[in-house]
């Protein structure tokens, strides 16, 4: 039982040495993810479409 409350209190002390972001900082990080987001799926969607009008053309 001792272990367990010297690891939840390494934890505790780990925890408190993180630098956290700000609020704007998480908002900017979320919409560099979201835009990423949307232009990999439409390039996607493009090629899927690509590959399926010529695999069309073909057969």
């Amino acid at each position: 039982m001792g272990k367990i409350v010297q690891f939840c209190k390494e934890c505790i002390g780990e925890l408190k040495k993180v630098v956290w972001p700000t609020g704007s900082e998480v908002l900017s990080s979320v919409k560099v993810v979201l835009i990423s987001t949307v232009i990999v799926a439409l390039l996607l969607g493009f090629l899927d479409w690509l590959f399926t009008a010529g695999l069309r053309l073909i057969f």
